[in-house]
């Protein structure tokens, strides 16, 4: 009998937060700060062998994360590298990790947390949904301080009952080419699984959960609900736009600043391979 195949990788799941202000979006990009582009290289450096993230989400420029998940293959003798020292009895195994992380890497990005990635593992493919939290703020002075970079100031009324109707219209199993920029061979095909509006004094919140998003999906569905919520659309309107095959130009995305990534959601640990398997076909289908 053959003995069983022992992997010279392993992968690893990273937790990751980020402000988006100062980054190109997650993706790196040649002559661009990218949050992908800074963690590889921090990565990289602390472990002595080339790293490359892979994330659940891929944010655009100006959108933040306090709930990225992404993962990254390691060769199994890279570990020991990357450890300053043993861990205490009771420590989680990569902490010694994350603290030097925290050393090199600037204060706008941080790894919250680093574990072994059970077998399955995909941080994009595995995922059942993501949930998104964009802010608004209503008050006459614009936004305090503190939140400005996270909270889009909007100077007119909106009447979050008609935004509510219309979300309505949107959830389910759509083809959302209408509120998506175009990308070759990309479906547009997706299921919205939460749309849903609250107020807290002058801070409005729209809280957004899909299957997963189509380029620029979020800001193009708050975009539009701006509109109805200004009474430049009604109701309605929005429901009709399902039935684009296009990025629509009536209107515009909100501004991206608003946005966060706030958490993903994964199987049990037992059909993370099954739900990897299922999300490849559908997204490379069309």
């Amino acid at each position: 009998m053959r003995p069983p195949t022992v992997s010279n990788e392993v992968r690893l799941r990273l937790d990751i937060a980020y402000d988006g202000t100062e980054f190109a979006g997650w993706a790196a990009q040649a002559g661009q700060r990218t949050v992908a582009g800074v963690l590889d290289e921090a990565l990289t450096t602390v472990f002595r062998a080339p790293v490359r993230l892979r994330a659940a989400g891929r944010t655009d420029a100006g959108v933040h994360a306090s709930g990225q998940v992404a993962h990254a293959d390691l060769p199994v003798v890279a570990l020991p590298n990357a450890e300053s020292r043993s861990p205490r009895a009771g420590e989680p195994e990569f902490l010694p990790l994350l603290r030097r992380l925290g050393r090199f890497l600037p204060a706008d990005v941080r790894v919250l947390g680093i574990a072994r990635a059970p077998s399955g593992f995909d941080a994009r493919f595995s995922a059942l949904r993501r949930h998104y939290r964009y802010r608004l703020s209503t008050a006459p002075y614009g936004v305090e301080p503190q939140q400005a970079r996270y909270v889009t100031a909007w100077p007119r009324p909106l009447d979050l009952e008609a935004m509510t109707v219309a979300s309505r219209d949107l959830l389910g199993l759509h083809d959302f080419a209408g509120f998506c920029r175009h990308r070759d061979n990309a479906t547009t095909i997706r299921d919205l699984q939460r749309l849903e509006w609250s107020r807290e004094g002058d801070v409005i919140t729209a809280h957004v959960t899909a299957d997963a998003f189509c380029w620029s999906m979020v800001r193009s569905l708050v975009g539009a609900l701006l509109a109805v919520g200004e009474h430049r659309r009604p109701a309605s309107w929005c429901r009709e736009l399902l039935s684009a095959t296009g990025r629509s130009s009536d209107f515009a995305a909100a501004p991206a600043h608003g946005l966060t990534l706030i958490g993903v959601d994964y199987p049990p640990d037992d059909q993370l391979a099954a739900r990897n398997s299922v999300t490849r076909d559908l997204r490379t289908r069309g």
